[in-house]
């Protein structure tokens, strides 16, 4: 398991109308050389945990955890096939690309080591935006990513450093609750009857999937 590439992406003007900032951040490219990793404060405040990295839309975006995201480039290889054309690592905005490494299938709380010390947790999967679909340029985008159920991972940043392409990954704890990243997904998207299936990674839930969980267990609990 290992990073083919590590992401990064400056603001630029949002190529199609009605987008509330005008500008996004979600064209990644691959860069040389280590980069700097670390937590970048709470959501609304903090961007990207990478360093160079922009985020336009901190009200939906980055903090301290969605620092980071992954994609597998085994995923983004099946949408390369069924897509009929390149699909270049970043392409889905990610910050990491790996190899070899289940990213979706991930369990919530599961802890990464890359490369020398860097430690980043799983708390949950990406939702789509219209963002997204107008980075795609695909008809019917959201629906499609959405029903595939293979989001990629944010994760926070657990022990901060440089990461660069090549670095190994090793998962250094992996929770036996059995929550991943597709099941949460799933939960806050089209099978909200999961909810509850959640509750034992509550500890290391994103913040939003917790808030999520409790409403629902409020209204349909006796």
């Amino acid at each position: 398991m290992k990073l083919l590439s590590v992401n990064v992406g400056r603001a630029r003007a949002v190529p199609y109308t009605d987008h509330p900032e005008g500008v996004t951040g979600i064209d990644k490219r691959p860069v040389r050389g280590p980069v700097r990793v670390a937590a970048p404060g709470p959501k609304g405040i903090g961007g990207s945990g990478l360093a160079g990295d922009a985020i336009a839309s901190l009200r939906h975006h980055g903090g301290d955890d969605q620092a980071v995201y992954a994609v597998a480039r085994e995923e983004l290889d099946a949408w390369q096939r069924e897509l009929g054309r390149e699909l270049p690592d970043g392409v889905f905005g990610e910050n990491l690309t790996t190899e070899g490494l289940d990213v979706s299938g991930a369990l919530i709380g599961e802890r990464w080591r890359i490369g020398a010390g860097v430690v980043l947790e799983v708390t949950s999967g990406r939702v789509p935006c219209r963002t997204f679909q107008g980075h795609m340029g695909e008809e019917r985008w959201v629906k499609r990513f959405t029903e595939r159920a293979a989001p990629g991972a944010y994760l926070r940043v657990i022990e901060p450093g440089e990461i660069r392409a090549g670095d190994p990954v090793e998962i250094v704890r992996r929770p036996d609750h059995g929550v991943t990243v597709a099941l949460q997904f799933l939960a806050v998207t089209t099978r909200r009857d999961l909810l509850p299936d959640l509750l034992p990674a509550r500890e290391t839930l994103h913040p939003e999937s917790v808030a999520a969980m409790d409403t629902y267990l409020a209204k349909y609990s006796s």
